[in-house]
């Protein structure tokens, strides 16, 4: 009763924190233009404040220190000891505001992330030097756990940074991770990394709300936020299979195996950046050039709206996490848990990513129904979206949007069609008309000059000749 007592209180604490210091925090990114600009690349339509994981940061502080004096109030004794992973917290967190305002490259920040991963094992005396199990394979000496741990470890930070593109995705995603490693620290009552874990999700959650639904008050994670819960998922991970693990108990009576837990429960961001990195290699490229190749990039393109996006990829992860709990309930050997996390990762994550691709590239007819779904997911139209974006919006005061105002008659309408067209696979013209904001009287006119010079591409013509499916040439 205690610890759900502490943990409920330290999570309140982290919620109104962030609330409380939501619009400081983007006021600040605001006047000093910290911002992520739009390009070809990326999915915002206008520059969008960077600073979010500040905001979180603050809450997961303020949860934890918290839980810090009712742990000592309980108990009378200071047990919540989490000082090398919140220093590790620090370092990523000043990273990736680094990275954020002044760019760093990705081998500094590879140095970077090796170091404070090898700082946190000494620190804390902690790293994965046991499989538990698995393989026959029980504990090993260091000389082997540490290079394992910082390989896994400076993964994880590096899935998680990446997964971060549609509004709202890394966030909930690291919320339900947050969550369900919670929940096994709180079985076992490992009272720091229950409060940790509880604090994060807490924190996440109105910052959630503004990315999403908000307007004039979105803000991104940024790099600072997004290695900040690398680290952080990268600690729980260590703490479930390190050989002393209190989760360890769950190992011997439940069947479980820690390492296809952890998998499972990691296994979007982590297969999916395997994916993506054993492309780029292949195509000799550096495995951090940016790129579109995602598996939220393949939800975007078929026109599907972000919230529906990172909705559809949670149900992915759900779905792996809900076959590896039901394999070991089914008493799968612990070798067997882990091949069945392995195979439906491959079949969800990879497999999603391949049946979408093929479809949008040769146009398909299942492509054109994904793109009539797509249009439909799109809900930011609606009263009750509006009324709540405004609401949100609304400890902003009256302060009017900041658009650039074009002269040239017609140049807004294109500008229109150009931005709801991109990042889409293809596109119904009656939907530009219906749904883009430009005037549909002109619709059919700016779309016949945009494909005569080749700024797009007709999918599908009607019987009249005029295109009714239309999208933006490859880059």
């Amino acid at each position: 009763m205690k610890t759900a007592i502490i943990v409920i209180l330290s999570s309140l604490v982290a919620f109104f924190s962030v609330k409380w210091v939501y619009f400081k925090v983007l006021k600040i990114a605001k006047d000093s233009n910290i911002v992520d600009n739009p390009d070809a690349r990326k999915l915002q339509k206008r520059p969008v404040p960077v600073l979010g994981g500040i905001a979180v940061f603050f809450g997961l502080i303020a949860g934890v220190l918290t839980g810090a004096c009712l742990t000592y109030i309980f108990s009378s004794t200071p047990q919540l000891s989490l000082g090398p992973i919140l220093c590790a917290i620090v370092i990523m967190i000043y990273t990736g505001a680094l990275d954020d305002i002044q760019g760093l490259t990705p081998s500094v920040r590879f140095v970077v992330e090796i170091f404070t991963i090898l700082a946190l094992i000494f620190a804390s005396g902690a790293c994965i030097d046991s499989f538990h199990g698995m393989w026959g394979i029980g504990d090993f000496t260091w000389w082997i756990a540490v290079p394992l741990t910082v390989f896994a470890c400076v993964g994880i930070i590096n899935a998680v940074n990446l997964i971060d593109g549609v509004n709202g995705l890394c966030s909930s995603l690291c919320v339900l991770y947050s969550l369900l490693f919670g929940l096994l620290f709180l079985k076992v009552s490992e009272i720091p990394n229950a409060v940790l874990a509880f604090s994060l999700s807490a924190s996440a959650i109105p910052f959630i709300a503004h990315n999403v639904f908000g307007k004039r008050s979105r803000m991104f994670l940024g790099d600072a936020g997004t290695l900040m819960l690398g680290v952080i998922m990268a600690w729980f991970t260590i703490s479930l299979l390190r050989s002393d693990s209190s989760v360890k108990i769950l190992a011997v009576h439940k069947n479980y195996n820690m390492i296809a837990m952890s998998l499972a429960i990691l296994s979007v961001p982590v297969f999916d950046t395997l994916r993506v990195m054993t492309r780029r290699i292949y195509h000799r490229q550096s495995p951090f050039h940016p790129d579109k190749t995602h598996l939220h990039h393949v939800f975007i393109k078929a026109g599907i709206s972000h919230s529906i996006t990172t909705l559809l990829i949670l149900l992915i992860n759900s779905l792996i996490v809900l076959i590896w709990f039901l394999s070991a309930k089914l008493h799968a050997g612990l070798d067997l848990q882990l091949y069945i996390v392995i195979l439906c990762s491959i079949v969800l994550v990879w497999g999603v990513y391949f049946l979408f691709s093929w479809n949008e590239k040769h146009h398909t007819a299942l492509m054109h129904s994904l793109t009539k779904f797509g249009v439909k997911s799109h809900l930011g139209h609606t009263q009750t979206w509006i009324a709540f974006e405004k609401w949100l919006d609304s400890p902003m005061g009256e302060e009017e949007e900041e658009e650039e105002e074009e002269e040239e008659e017609g140049v807004q309408d294109r500008k229109k069609i150009y931005d709801f067209l991109k990042g889409k696979a293809e596109v119904y013209v009656d939907d530009i008309k219906a749904r883009s904001g430009a005037d549909p009287g002109i619709v059919d006119s700016l779309i016949g000059q945009a494909v005569s010079s080749g700024r797009l591409t007709v999918v599908k013509s009607g019987p009249d000749g005029l295109p009714t499916i239309v999208t933006l040439p490859e880059e």
